[in-house]
């Protein structure tokens, strides 16, 4: 049935240009783009706190300001670019391929100065050097990103075929999440020190590899939809009553704020966690391959279970898992390294699944919102989700430098405290036990788009796009 949906909503040629079918050249140009995209964003997410507390001296408190002054900052640059993009008539190469050609090079060449170090300058210098360049590329990372994320909706109409390109992206970011958190921990530190003539190597290596990502994901992906009320002009009063009214929309901004809050507060504990707590930084290389195993492992079930149970109950299933995990690692304070990364992979195997699902939930609050307005606004729709993903980011960065702060953390100490090693402990599995089981609960109770409503909707709206030809 959903199939049905898909031809009748896909046109066979754009512009005067036939289009081929979606198919795997789609699935991975649409993978090669969070493989770019997370070349940096992972190795930003997981080390630029500790590179800037232990190569920059800055407190890890403000540090913490830094990254909610600067998610917050990015949140509205979001929504700005979105509305921006909605607002730009499509070309032959589509309406959001272009943007991703056009920013990335900028992109990544701000990346790269936030890791350089410049020898004999003050701490008052490297902090106001730390916000100008982090603030910069946090901008530019809309600019690339917001298009990226909308382009699936326009890819596609089957719901099935989207829920794979879910899965495709969380596979391209779990690649360079493989790269980065296996090949990070072993080129960054030295003897237990970040290095900094190491961080500036991988930020040029990891930035010329997003480069090319960049580049194959233009080249293999293809924008099929285009609708007649794209045409309309835009009126952001019906835009916002119909964002107001998709009860969808806004339980999935909480939920998954929430989500992003507990999953980069997760980042930013762990590596204090091993360097500290277990002495033995390096074992995050282990934790980075495991958790990029658990997903591989669990892609080729998605798509079917997906098929037969549905997106919700397939997302929420994957949480329950990771909190019974977190619950049992904190009930557990003796553990080895090597046996606390054992138990936590099956956590990670639980929400990797929720990952793997997360981005097809994107593309049905979007077409709720065309259900609910008549407007096809991927972009804006698609920027308020990600800036609900930068104000948790924002969140999680200044709550991850304000507990690692408070639990008596000591930038360039020798060792921490037997006070403070318990706290990061706690930080790193009891706050992510209660996090998760929240998320879980909005999902089963409050998120609306079950199975069988999720296929319904498609239905509905493809005999609505109809109606408007007639």
């Amino acid at each position: 049935m959903a199939r049905a949906v898909q031809q009748k909503v896909e046109t066979p040629h754009i512009q005067g240009k036939s289009v081929r079918p979606f198919g795997m050249k789609d699935k991975l140009g649409y993978l090669f783009g969070d493989f770019g995209n997370d070349f940096f964003f992972i190795l930003v997410a997981a080390f630029l706190m500790v590179f800037y507390t232990d190569i920059f001296g800055i407190n890890p408190a403000q540090v913490g300001l830094l990254f909610m002054i600067a998610r917050l900052w990015d949140a509205f640059a979001d929504i700005t670019w979105g509305r921006f993009i909605d607002t730009r008539k499509a070309t032959p190469q589509g309406k959001f391929r272009p943007w991703i050609f056009r920013m990335s090079f900028p992109l990544v060449i701000t990346g790269i100065l936030m890791f350089v170090t410049i020898p004999g300058m003050s701490d008052g210098f490297y902090l106001a050097y730390a916000y100008v360049t982090y603030i910069i590329w946090g901008t530019l990372y809309s600019t690339v990103n917001i298009p990226y994320g909308s382009m699936a909706s326009v890819m596609t109409a089957d719901p099935v075929e989207r829920t794979a390109l879910s899965s495709w992206r969380t596979l391209g970011a779990n690649l360079a999440g493989l790269i980065i958190n296996v090949a990070g921990p072993m080129i960054l530190f030295v003897n237990n020190r970040p290095d900094a003539n190491r961080f500036l190597f991988a930020a040029l290596l990891f930035g010329g590899l997003a480069i090319a990502c960049y580049m194959a994901c233009y080249k293999l992906t293809v924008e099929r939809i285009t609708l007649e009320e794209n045409k309309q002009k835009v009126n952001l009063g019906k835009t916002m009553k119909g964002l107001v009214k998709n009860k969808p929309l806004m339980v999935f901004l909480v939920a998954a704020l929430t989500f992003m809050i507990v999953f980069m507060l997760i980042g930013t504990v762990n590596v204090y966690l091993f360097k500290d707590y277990f002495e033995n930084a390096k074992a995050l290389s282990m934790v980075g391959l495991l958790q990029s195993v658990a997903v591989f492992v669990a892609m080729p079930f998605i798509q079917p279970l997906v098929k037969k149970f549905g997106k919700k109950e397939v997302a929420s299933g994957g949480l329950l898992v990771a909190v019974l995990v977190y619950t049992v690692l904190y009930l557990l304070p003796n553990l080895s390294a090597m046996q606390f990364i054992t138990v936590l992979t099956v956590g990670m195997f639980g929400y990797g699944i929720f990952n793997l699902v997360v981005w097809a939930f994107v593309t049905d609050v979007i077409d709720y919102h065309e259900y609910l307005t008549g407007l096809r606004e991927d972009g804006t729709v698609y920027s308020i989700y990600s800036m609900a993903r930068k104000i948790g980011q924002a969140v999680a960065g200044g709550v991850g430098g304000a507990v690692i702060a408070a639990v008596g953390y000591q930038a360039g100490a020798e060792s921490q405290t037997a006070e403070t090693l318990q706290g990061i402990h706690t930080l790193g599995t009891l706050v992510p036990a209660v996090v998760l089981g929240i998320v879980f609960l909005m999902f089963v109770f409050l998120y609306p788009l079950n199975k069988k409503r999720t296929e319904q909707l498609a239905i509905d709206l493809a005999e609505k796009r109809k109606s408007y030809k007639n």
